[in-house]
């Protein structure tokens, strides 16, 4: 793939690819979180994902370190580390569900690093979005019944999970603030590696205390999904499309989490959607779409 920017279309195409993919994470994540330690469970995913990648740059660029873009990988990908260490922990205390609910608070608070970090303007029609696709996404998790919304109780892994939250809501603004027009490939390798060497440094001693033989095989293919699949490919597809559509409209596609993993539950056999659901779809679908034109037409002018 070049890193010259394809169509309008084509990126918003591959963002919706990047969203479905990220929802799974938080199904399977949820299958495996009491495995292993949240750290081990984070380095594993990191280590993989950069082994496998290794190969490809070393074909395609270079391992010859470039040090500036190696540190403003490792700045990156501090945010990306904080956040799985925190979902993977979160997972032990609460639902795939209410980390769903709350990763829906990300969009806005993206929006205002966005602002901090690169004087991205929201006008009336972007705020007035976020905040529709918020109640478009809490409608879709709660079915339309407020009650259920009222009756959620935090617990401590919906606080963990919102901590971890804050720090994704800091990576995209940070990849258009930090990035310096190299290979988007390249990029990604070293955020990985960069990733990997954060959770080295902090969890090395819990990963030497596991019995890896002992780990079950599923926790193995899971770990392999998501290092592939929800790591490396959507890593590089975020990273691509926000230099070229800006941060808020990057992490406003994270609105579509709740209801793919609804529709990821529908696949895995637990039930249908009430019919209620879908005036909460029809919110977060006419949000996308009023911020996406709305930005379209302010870059424009």
């Amino acid at each position: 793939m070049s890193d010259t920017a394809p169509p309008g279309p084509v990126l918003h195409l591959l963002m919706v690819i990047s969203a479905t993919l990220v929802s799974t994470s938080f199904t399977v994540g949820e299958a495996i979180a009491g495995d292993l330690d949240p750290v081990v469970l984070t380095l594993l995913r990191f280590l993989i994902a950069s082994i496998l990648l290794t190969p490809v740059i070393y074909l395609r660029h270079s391992l010859r370190p470039n040090w500036s873009l190696i540190g403003r990988s490792a700045i990156i990908s501090s945010c990306l580390v904080l956040f799985f260490w925190c979902m993977f922990l979160a997972l032990r205390y609460t639902s795939a569900l209410n980390t769903s609910v709350i990763f829906t608070l990300v969009p806005a608070i993206s929006g205002v690093f966005a602002i901090l970090l690169v004087r991205e303007r929201l006008g009336r029609p972007q705020r007035i979005a976020l905040v529709l696709g918020l109640a478009g996404a809490l409608w879709v998790i709660f079915r339309g019944d407020l009650q259920l919304l009222f009756a959620m109780a935090w617990n401590k892994g919906d606080v963990i999970f919102l901590l971890g939250c804050f720090s994704m809501a800091l990576y995209t603004p940070l990849v258009k603030f930090l990035y310096r027009g190299e290979s988007m490939l390249l990029m990604t390798f070293w955020v990985l590696v960069t990733g990997t060497v954060w959770l080295l440094i902090f969890g090395a001693n819990k990963l030497l205390a596991v019995d890896l033989g002992s780990v079950r095989s599923m926790v193995w293919w899971a770990l392999l999904y998501l290092a592939v699949f929800t790591t490396i490919i959507t890593f590089f597809l975020t990273q691509y499309c926000t230099p070229h559509i800006g941060a808020t409209r990057a992490m406003a596609y994270s609105y579509l989490y709740p209801g793919l993993v609804l529709l990821i539950d529908l696949f895995l056999g637990k039930g249908l959607p009430p019919v209620g659901t879908l005036p909460g779809v029809g919110m977060v679908l006419l949000a996308m779409v009023v911020l996406q034109y709305s930005s379209l037409r302010r870059e424009r002018r």
